[in-house]
């Protein structure tokens, strides 16, 4: 035999070199491998199968036949993993160890207890001051008792004054404009009078209708003014009063004749 039919026996021997085949090469080759991929792709079995696959692999140049595996199942993110995550073999005799952590647990502390509600008590209201009781005996007479009217004012010294100088000049003239005791109109005797007691009064009888304040008959008392239109006397009490009245009759005191007397008090 020659050396060339050797060499070619020889050559004859030897598989060509080729990719392994293997159970997802069906699913990465041909019309479905995208479809394939994206199936298994989507299960988490794919890392598993890489490592198992990549196992089991032989050698290459073996004809040894690997283990068919179902992959029909798997999502296409866990058959693209399988496919593009490089296989990692680890030796058999790897030990591994963890160490151990102390670890020691604090219990949280107890909340504090919360305050008790404090409750505003409402302030009594002040008391007042206490009445001291009247005698047993007292007191049903002071209940019977009724109210007793109030007393009459008593004439002030003035106008007691006024009237006993008022009756001094009884049977004066009676003269119109008269001013003095020579002879005296109304409003001229009233002036003069009260001037005796240091009360100016103005001259005429209008004009002291404004003199003082205006009281009622039963509040009218001796000193007061008795006016009525174009008259002014004084008056002496119980109706009475003193005033000149027209020519030709002298000052005098007799009832009050006016019809509707005011009475003015100026003292």
């Amino acid at each position: 035999m020659t050396s060339t039919a050797m060499t070619s026996a020889a050559r004859a021997r030897h598989r060509a070199a080729r990719r392994p085949s293997t159970p997802l090469s069906s699913l990465v080759s041909g019309p479905t491998a995208r479809r394939s991929l994206l199936t298994v792709a989507s299960s988490g079995l794919a890392i598993t199968m890489a490592a198992t696959t990549a196992a089991a692999a032989p050698e290459s140049g073996s004809t040894q036949a690997l283990p068919q595996v179902d992959v029909t199942s798997l999502t296409s993110e866990a058959l693209s993993a399988m496919v593009t995550t490089p296989s990692v073999s680890v030796p058999a005799d790897v030990t591994w160890s963890v160490e151990e952590v102390a670890a020691e647990a604090t219990p949280a502390p107890e909340p504090e207890p919360e305050p008790a509600p404090v409750v505003e008590r409402a302030s009594a209201p002040a008391r007042t001051a206490e009445r001291a009781p009247l005698p047993a005996a007292a007191a049903p007479a002071a209940a019977a008792a009724p109210a007793a009217a109030p007393a009459a004012p008593a004439p002030s010294a003035s106008a007691s004054a006024i009237v006993n100088i008022a009756r001094q000049y009884v049977g004066t003239p009676y003269v119109s404009g008269g001013t003095t005791p020579a002879g005296f109109d109304c409003s001229g005797y009233t002036q003069y009078v009260f001037a005796q007691v240091g009360i100016s009064l103005p001259r005429t009888s209008g004009e002291q209708r404004y003199a003082g304040t205006v009281v009622s008959a039963a509040e009218a008392r001796p000193g007061d003014l008795v006016w009525g239109p174009g008259h002014v006397g004084i008056y002496t009490g119980n109706g009475q009063h003193i005033a000149a009245r027209s020519p030709g009759t002298a000052l005098y005191e007799s009832p009050i004749y006016i019809s509707n007397p005011v009475f003015i008090r100026v003292a």
